[in-house]
């Protein structure tokens, strides 16, 4: 397994926990398809919520949040309607960032609710 995988799947539980402490439950982790991924799809009070998960060690490049471009929430929603066909959901949907920031002092997870559309 490489690094990046690690801290690919560190970064998600991360996420998870935080999500799973704040009420959400977990109902998928890293959906495809096709070539796109939704990191977490949770659930709470009738919302369907897909979750883009981004760790980094430094904000020396940017905070983690601006590293979901329009490519990557593209991919996520094209992957979000397939899931919610599928799954025959008629209720509330949103689109959610989870920043997390993670150095030697500690981390910060930012929960950033209806990021985008």
């Amino acid at each position: 397994m490489t690094e990046k995988i690690k801290k690919g799947q560190e970064a998600e539980q991360l996420a998870a926990d935080f999500l799973v402490q704040k009420g959400f439950r977990i109902l998928e982790r890293n959906f495809r398809h096709k070539h796109c991924e939704v990191d977490l799809i949770v659930l709470k009070d009738n919302w369907l919520v897909f979750v883009e998960v981004k760790m980094r060690s430094s904000v020396a490049f940017g905070h983690p949040e601006i590293f979901v471009d329009s490519s990557k929430r593209h991919n996520v929603r094209r992957a979000s309607r397939h899931y919610i066909f599928s799954r025959n959901w008629n209720g509330n949907i949103r689109f959610d960032v989870l920043a997390i920031t993670k150095d030697g002092s500690g981390e910060s997870i930012l929960h950033i609710e209806d990021a985008f559309w």
